[in-house]
């Protein structure tokens, strides 16, 4: 399977995701 994704400044969507996602789990953690 060939997955064809827009790049967004080097980042595929699905990494901006996750990584926003990383970001989110943190704050909480931190705010904690």
């Amino acid at each position: 399977m060939k997955v064809v994704s827009k790049k967004y400044k080097g980042f595929t969507l699905i990494e901006i995701i996750v990584v926003i996602a990383i970001l989110a789990i943190l704050s909480t953690i931190i705010i904690i």
